[in-house]
């Protein structure tokens, strides 16, 4: 299935990504060679909307520490993306009215993972997606871009934040 609104995705399936040696870790540190679509952050982990999202609202959360396995966190970094995890739903709730979730990781290549750092996908679901372009041409069609979701998103986490809101 192919997207309308992703004019850079061709160039990342063909594999030309940034040269980091580790996207999600480039992401934590503010590198400049990776796009930069953060819109929450805690001690332990950073909350941005997907470059490629699959729907309008599609964000990852991750961990500032660089982990490829569930099994790997910490005590402190599970219970906190507990509460994390929560308050995503409730923004994405806030921002997006959406009517169901699809909440997971990918934990290695063949289970989907492109990228080798934990990292929980949370996507919103809407009341009738497939529209005539998803089923007579198998297009996807993305209704919003990465960016302006960054807008939206970072307005509703610095209402919501709650607990989970670092120090600073």
């Amino acid at each position: 299935m192919q997207q309308l609104y992703t004019p850079s995705k061709m160039s990342y399936v063909k594999g030309r990504r940034p040269k980091v040696d580790c996207i999600l870790c480039a992401v934590c540190s503010k590198d400049r060679r990776v796009s930069q679509l953060e819109v929450y952050r805690t001690d332990h982990w950073v909350v941005t909307a997907n470059l490629h999202p699959y729907n309008a609202g599609h964000i990852m959360v991750f961990p500032v520490r660089h982990v490829v396995d569930v099994r790997q966190l910490r005590k402190r970094e599970h219970s906190e993306l507990s509460l994390l995890q929560n308050l995503c739903l409730d923004v994405l709730d806030a921002a997006y009215k959406p009517v169901a979730y699809n909440i997971g990781f990918n934990i290695g290549r063949q289970a989907g993972a492109s990228i080798e750092h934990l990292h929980l996908h949370v996507v919103p679901r809407y009341p009738n997606e497939a529209g005539f372009m998803d089923i007579l041409s198998d297009t996807r069609t993305i209704v919003e871009s990465p960016k302006r979701t960054v807008k939206r998103l970072r307005t509703y986490f610095k209402k919501l934040g709650g607990k989970t809101r670092r120090k600073t």
